[in-house]
């Protein structure tokens, strides 16, 4: 019996998409901005629910025979792969959204976000890391 399921997290509070990304940081110079410390815990949170997700399922379809794995290496890059594969969709970016509190339709959702330094690349070129 196939089990459905669907990232969508429920919550009792809705605070819709008014919600502030980000504020100031008042122990800090005044220019500082740092991320809302809630949407980073909510985001958190979401991610290591989406882990156990693709986790469980790799690990129900390896016990019921549908999936051959032959090392733990193997595992960790089908793992990877999975998780690539959720974060580069419309879904798996909306889960993440609503994870925060936003509703935002999936034909909205970009899946290439330009990264706009404000003063040149960063010290470790395009990619944010």
């Amino acid at each position: 019996m196939q089990q459905g399921r669907d990232f969508q997290i429920a919550r009792a509070e809705q605070s819709g998409s008014t919600r502030a990304l980000a504020k100031a940081d008042p122990g800090a110079n005044p220019f500082k901005i740092v991320i809302d410390p809630k949407v980073r815990l909510d985001l958190k949170r979401a991610l290591f629910d989406l882990i156990d997700y693709h986790d469980e399922a790799l690990a129900e379809h390896f016990a019921e025979g549908k999936l051959a794995l032959d090392s733990y290496k193997e595992y960790v890059e089908l793992f990877a792969r999975s998780l690539k594969e959720t974060m580069e969709s419309r879904e798996g970016v909306s889960y993440l959204l609503r994870s925060v509190g936003f509703e935002v339709p999936p034909e909205e959702i970009n899946l290439d976000p330009e990264l706009r330094w404000k003063h040149g690349p960063a010290p470790f070129g395009v990619s944010l890391l």
